[in-house]
């Protein structure tokens, strides 16, 4: 068993931005269309779907729900940040993350989803543009009846014009 699957390089690669993308500006018929698919068969709350009544709430404004994405149909950019390149790789293979940027993986053939946190900033409205940009989060370890397991972590932060970050995610990749 090795003493840890964590390198050197992997511990610098921390905070890495892996990748890049605005979105378009978001109009009222995206905000609209996304509210009556999420809360369909039911009528989607007129904070999303009303100009008139929504100016009347605390948002003073037609918002987007939470779990919008400005980015389900296309981005106005996507910029890929990697040293190590993504057509070729295999997209199954567990040390993916560590190859795009270009650096030896720890080797382990196991892979699972380890669930994803979400935190929400501040609203996303009608002709706010949003900045995805993506990172290597930590690395951590843990015994388990199979040996050391590797928990990395890919952060997902969102801001809009102004900097303001709407949404950030992180997700957790369980490899052994």
């Amino acid at each position: 068993m090795a003493d840890s699957n964590i390198s050197e390089a992997m511990k610098a690669a921390v905070g890495t931005e892996t990748s890049r993308s605005t979105s378009y500006p978001i109009s009222e018929s995206d905000i609209r269309k996304w509210a009556m698919a999420v809360y369909w068969p039911e009528k989607a709350p007129a904070v999303f779907t009303d100009p008139a009544a929504a100016s009347k709430t605390v948002h003073g404004r037609l918002v987007a729900p939470e779990e919008f994405n400005p980015f389900a149909w296309s981005a106005a950019s996507n910029e890929l940040l990697l040293k190590g390149g993504a057509s070729s790789r295999d997209g199954n293979n567990p040390d993916n993350s560590e190859l795009a940027l270009g650096i030896p993986g720890p080797g382990l053939k196991f892979m699972l989803n380890g669930g994803m946190i979400c935190e929400y900033g501040v609203r996303m409205g009608v002709g706010d543009v949003i900045t995805s940009t993506n990172s290597i989060g930590e690395y951590s370890e843990r015994e388990g009846r199979l040996g050391l397991m590797l928990f990395s972590r890919g952060v997902s932060t969102w801001v809009n014009q102004n900097g303001e970050m709407v949404k950030r995610t992180s997700s957790t990749l369980i490899r052994y």
